[in-house]
């Protein structure tokens, strides 16, 4: 009896990861301070809920303005008229102080930079730091470049400080998240955010920027 019950759980397991890595997979591209992207996190949220079992998702980084120097105070007229746009559209809070900063760059590489760090580390919470790391730049307007702006959030995921800051700092890192970037470019993405899904060897465009969740789960369910 013992032994068909280890066969049977082991058949159990084995068509079940056999099941998942059949699943479509749904491929976002994005980077944690694209203002559009802050926006659309809400809908992908639906999108996940409601599909989240017939799909798997990917997350990656396709670095909106990696590297750049220019400051928050050079940007601000351009800024605050995109972020009061996604504000009207979305409905998602904006903070506007962080525009007045002559410190501060708007470079997306050190949050992506922390993005892929937590999904390498903590696989399964990778959106859930994606949305903080939108909060912590948007709503609370937090310095991204610092190491010691991520320190709650990845100790919410069990990650401690010393751990993230070695990672963070790293130069394996820094060039992973470049592969991030490459892959995005490779495949032909320009803009953010960016779903695509994979089904076999097919790959279909979802959506390109900022769309409600019913019309992004019609079009992957045509698909399915």
């Amino acid at each position: 009896m013992m032994k068909e019950f280890l066969a049977l759980a082991l058949y159990i397991c084995f068509n079940f990861n056999l099941m998942s890595q059949q699943l479509p997979k749904l491929l976002y591209f994005g980077d944690p301070m694209c203002s559009w992207c802050y926006g659309f996190s809400p809908e992908l949220s639906k999108v996940v809920d409601e599909l989240g079992s017939e799909i798997e998702m990917e997350m990656i980084m396709g670095g909106l303005r990696p590297y750049n120097a220019q400051s928050m105070t050079e940007l601000k007229s351009f800024l605050t008229d995109h972020w009061k746009e996604v504000n009207h559209r979305s409905g998602q809070e904006f903070k506007y102080g962080i525009l007045d900063s002559e410190e501060i760059t708007y470079d997306t590489e050190p949050p992506s930079r922390a993005f892929i760090i937590v999904r390498a580390l903590c696989p399964g919470d990778e959106f859930k730091f994606f949305k903080e790391l939108q909060s912590l730049f948007y709503f609370e307007n937090k310095n991204m470049h610092l190491a010691e702006t991520y320190f709650a959030a990845v100790e919410e995921l069990g990650l401690s400080r010393e751990e993230f800051v070695k990672h963070f700092e790293s130069d394996f890192y820094k060039k992973e998240i470049k592969e991030d970037f490459q892959k995005s470019s490779a495949m032909g993405v320009r803009g953010f955010p960016t779903l695509l899904l994979q089904k076999g060897e097919e790959l279909y465009l979802i959506s390109n920027g900022f769309m409600e969740s019913a019309s992004v789960i019609g079009r992957i369910k045509a698909k399915l």
